[in-house]
């Protein structure tokens, strides 16, 4: 049995995903492809991964949630499972931490150390999806204060902006906490209103073969300003903090330079990406509008992109 582990990464439509395969298991299991998410994850399966307070030693607590999880992926395969797919952002981390340290997953490579060991180095790849930093920045931060954190103050989006920690500092860490397992990288531009082209990815089956039910219903988007003035409003805060723009429109935190250094910083995530990643990991494109419903081929899923015309932009 094959598995995959799906990281996220927060606000790259993972809930969507999820709410897609959990829509579909039947279909899914049909195919051969099982599905764990976070209903299945946060329930106990992987407690004791991360270290809790209490009277056993982290070890314990590890071999444990190891023998638990090798218990389940054992009764999957019994079950008739050629490929399974566990999906929980939370394994990478938490959005709450990433604002609070201005950084992007600073602990990923401690936390998913621990997950490799939890599944017993059996997992075969790991995706990962990444988002351009100034939308990532602006959609952890208004689901944030929609959730009662407070509005950022200019200290906050200046060291956001700043930040010295890329995407592909994760990567390097998801690759160093999985040694020998396929890394794919996908760009949430490209690919997150299509969960079925990204589950396709991730089993390394023909998108002709994903079900469409339930592939265009998204889930857990970040608030507009008109739903984020109102949750700022209700608790005594001054919505006019947030700033011009019509109700329905996105918020936008950062001022033009700063947004214009998030996005170069991006940019050059991508270039290091398609130049190889110094052999860590594939990044996933669609190479033009006449394969946007293909499955990426063999000689698509290279370690990294070749640079040349037929590159899509992102959007």
């Amino acid at each position: 049995m094959k598995i995959t582990l799906h990281l996220g990464a927060h606000r790259t439509a993972s809930t969507s995903l999820q709410h897609y395969m959990r829509h579909n298991v039947a279909a899914l299991a049909e195919a051969g492809i099982g599905f764990w998410g976070p209903r299945r994850t946060r329930s106990g399966l992987l407690s004791g991964v991360l270290p809790m307070a209490g009277r056993h030693s982290a070890h314990v607590q590890l071999e444990r949630a190891r023998g638990r999880v090798l218990i389940n992926l054992e009764a999957a395969a019994r079950s008739g499972c050629d490929t399974l797919v566990v999906s929980d952002e939370n394994m990478l981390g938490a959005t709450r931490r990433n604002l609070r340290e201005h950084s992007l997953y600073g602990d990923a490579g401690l936390r998913l150390a621990r997950f490799a060991q939890a599944f017993d180095g059996r997992v075969d790849r790991v995706v990962l999806s990444l988002r351009a930093q100034d939308q990532y920045w602006s959609s952890a931060l208004a689901f944030a204060v929609a959730r009662g954190h407070r509005l950022p103050q200019g200290r906050d989006l200046e060291a956001l902006a700043g930040g010295a920690r890329a995407w592909r500092d994760v990567v390097s860490d998801v690759a160093c906490a999985f040694g020998g397992a396929e890394i794919l990288v996908l760009t949430h531009e490209a690919l997150a209103s299509r969960p079925e082209a990204r589950l396709a990815v991730m089993t390394a089956r023909p998108i002709e073969a994903m079900p469409r039910a339930h592939a265009r219903e998204w889930l857990n988007r970040a608030p507009l300003l008109g739903a984020l003035r109102a949750a700022v409003t209700a608790r005594g805060g001054a919505p006019a903090r947030l700033g011009e723009g019509t109700d329905c429109a996105r918020w936008q935190p950062f001022d033009r330079v700063q947004a214009a250094a998030l996005r170069e910083t991006y940019a050059d995530d991508l270039h290091w990406l398609r130049a190889g990643a110094d052999g860590l990991a594939t990044l996933i494109e669609e190479t033009g509008p006449a394969k946007a419903e293909a499955h990426p081929s063999a000689g698509q899923m290279t370690r990294g992109q070749r640079n040349g015309t037929q590159e899509r932009r992102m959007a």
